[in-house]
């Protein structure tokens, strides 16, 4: 008789359905546990809501005045210049919901057309420990109150992560929110205050000003995107704040209350800001209480992440985890190959361990950024000894067609042999533009190799392969020295 492993995943967001799809295709016998609709909050109200949103606050940034410089005129139905472009926000928050509701839809079509079983209610491990033909017991508690009791060779830990709250701050759903209620706002917030500068904080911030919000942002760090390219986030500081937007940095904010119609934003030093609305986007907490997990062994690190290795496995043996709950790279991508890993060890299947060095990410301003592989902060610390070259924008020649003024492409090569180790593109659509940095990184090509690929001309993309070119000269300079 054929043994089948039975796998079973708790949580359906991007670690848990892709590795559903990974191991039912393996032969397993996949079960997944999930409490809110498969796509899990990227999908239902974090990535792609927010991604959905901020495609319309793209083309509101068309009328920031630069149409003007294309030679476009926006008239009213009078043929006079209009003067005011606004949006419905109910429309486009029911768009917002409607697009996250399909995708789960289609997820879910996609996952039981593979043969995985889905059940609905909350997953949790079950037993403290392995039984005796090593196997593990998972608890499914349903939203009629009854309880399921599943056996497993392997568990795939996918809860994901809810957004942080600060006690004296709590979000009421109106005035007070958090990234997930903002899709339930029928108007446009007229003052929104936004407590957090990274990178959730960052992209709203930016969205809702192209809206039509006036716009403070609340960062506790000397600037926006403390964790992004230095260079970058002074670039998309610098737009914001061309843009109208009150960029307070240094400032710690400690509570916020709901007054009459209006929030009260009470900061470190004493200062109160005034607003409509205020976004709470102060991180994130993962979803890991009451699930059993340290009974049965799987240690959490102080924040309540699971802490994994490269090949997604817990301290518990037959244990896996992916996704926000570990805290490894917290995107959508690498949630889905943590997840994916898991499976081909679980099932004996090839694997190739998680390598974040090729990881691409972006944050969905505008203008975008996004970055690979090794970063200035690498090169400054030692960590990675690399040449860098800075390529503005501005001088390229499909940028000056398009009227863009703002951004650049950044890489780094290693001195030696000119092997391109990371880089950093700030410019419209950079989420599409850094996938060429991307295979020259994660298959270790020379910038030689990626200055004589062919370009379009004209194209922003022709900066990358200007940079590398300078780049090979520079070696080649350093290298005579």
């Amino acid at each position: 008789m054929v043994h089948v492993t039975r796998i079973v995943i708790i949580g359906g967001g991007p670690g848990g359905y892709e590795a559903a799809l990974v191991a039912a295709q393996l032969g397993a016998e996949v079960t997944v546990v999930d409490r809110d609709g498969l796509g899990g909050s990227a999908v239902l109200t974090d990535c792609v809501p927010s991604k959905t949103l901020i495609a319309t606050a793209e083309v509101m940034t068309t009328f920031d005045g630069s149409y003007e410089e294309l030679g476009i005129m926006v008239n009213d139905g009078e043929g006079d210049a209009a003067q005011v472009v606004g949006v419905d926000l109910g429309k486009v928050n029911r768009r917002v919901k409607r697009l996250a509701i399909a995708q789960s839809h289609d997820i879910t079509q996609s996952v039981t057309r593979a043969g995985v079983t889905v059940l609905r209610g909350k997953g949790r491990l079950g037993g403290g420990g392995q039984a005796v033909d090593g196997s593990r017991e998972v608890l499914v508690d349903a939203p009629d109150g009854t309880v399921e009791s599943l056996r497993a060779d392997a568990v795939l830990i996918a809860t994901g992560a809810h957004p942080r709250e600060v006690p004296d701050a709590q979000p009421d759903g109106e005035r007070i929110l958090t990234w997930t209620q903002v899709y339930d706002l029928d108007e446009l917030p007229r003052e929104l205050i936004v407590v957090g500068s990274g990178v959730t904080g960052a992209e709203f911030a930016g969205a809702y000003q192209a809206l039509g919000s006036k716009v403070t942002l609340v960062s506790s760090r000397d600037r926006v995107l403390p964790g992004e390219d230095p260079d970058a986030a002074e670039v998309l500081e610098e737009v914001f704040r061309r843009r109208g937007m009150n960029v307070m940095g240094r400032s710690r904010a400690e509570g916020a209350k709901v007054v009459g119609d209006h929030v009260e934003v009470t900061l470190a030093d004493g200062q109160v800001i005034k607003g409509t609305h205020c976004l709470m986007a102060v991180g994130s907490i993962p979803n890991t209480a009451d699930m059993g997990l340290e009974e049965a062994g799987v240690k959490l690190n102080d924040w309540g992440q699971i802490q994994v290795d490269r090949v997604s496995r817990t301290s518990a043996p037959g244990v896996y985890a992916a996704g926000d709950c570990t805290g490894v790279f917290m995107l959508a991508s690498v949630a889905a190959m943590q997840g994916r890993i898991a499976m081909y060890h679980a099932l004996g299947d090839a694997v190739q361990p998680l390598n974040l060095k090729t990881v691409s990410s972006n944050v969905f301003t505008d203008p975008e950024i996004a970055t690979v592989g090794y970063t200035s902060a690498d090169v400054s610390c030692g960590k990675m000894d690399a040449v860098e070259v800075k390529l503005p924008l501005r001088g390229n020649p499909r940028a000056k067609m398009q009227g863009i003024r703002d951004g650049f492409v950044k890489l780094f090569c290693r001195p030696g042999t000119g092997i391109v180790v990371g880089g950093v593109v700030v410019a419209p659509r950079a989420s599409e533009l850094i996938h060429s940095i991307s295979l020259a990184v994660d298959n270790n090509l020379t910038v030689e190799q990626v200055a004589s690929a062919f370009t379009v001309y004209p194209s922003l993309s022709g900066s990358t392969a200007e940079a590398a070119r300078q780049l090979h000269i520079r070696k080649r300079e350093d290298a005579d020295s």
